[in-house]
């Protein structure tokens, strides 16, 4: 390959580094909130998100037009029972991906402001420690079915 080639790669990928830096070196990997018969007032949602940076970060709030609160909450298991705590942060370490997931860390959906059927899809910012606020869209799912499938 040619001395211009190599440079001009080299450039590019400098380029394309810079760019992924500049976003924010944390990524949202399949987002998901829980589908509730029509009347029910809560939900959760799922997601992992990937820490991509060298700097251990942490997810502090979210927000959502589809509820009037969104909270950060974990399972827990104490006095032999499950049972659903709210947290102020989720930590998600450099190099690290924190799944959110049913029976673990998810975002509560508190006060639904719309029934959230399966193929509906919700805006959700999610805020980060450094103040930070990453729009994503969450489809809804049938959570039900999943589990049958598997």
């Amino acid at each position: 390959m040619s001395r211009f080639l190599m440079t001009l790669a080299a450039l590019s990928l400098l380029a394309t580094s810079l760019q992924i830096a500049a976003q924010g070196s944390l990524s949202v990997v399949d987002p998901y909130a829980r589908a509730v018969p029509p009347g029910q007032t809560n939900s959760a949602a799922f997601m992992a998100i990937e820490n991509l940076g060298d700097e251990p970060r942490a997810l502090v709030g979210a927000d959502s037009s589809a509820s009037a609160v969104v909270e950060l909450h974990t399972h827990l298991h104490e006095d032999g029972m499950m049972k659903m705590r709210r947290v102020e942060r989720i930590d998600l370490p450099a190099g690290e991906t924190v799944t959110l997931e049913p029976g673990g860390l998810h975002l509560m959906l508190i006060g639904l402001t719309q029934d959230l059927k399966p193929g509906d899809e919700l805006d959700v910012t999610l805020i980060f420690d450094d103040d930070h606020r990453q729009q994503i869209k969450v489809p809804v799912r049938d959570t039900k079915m999943m589990h049958m499938h598997h």
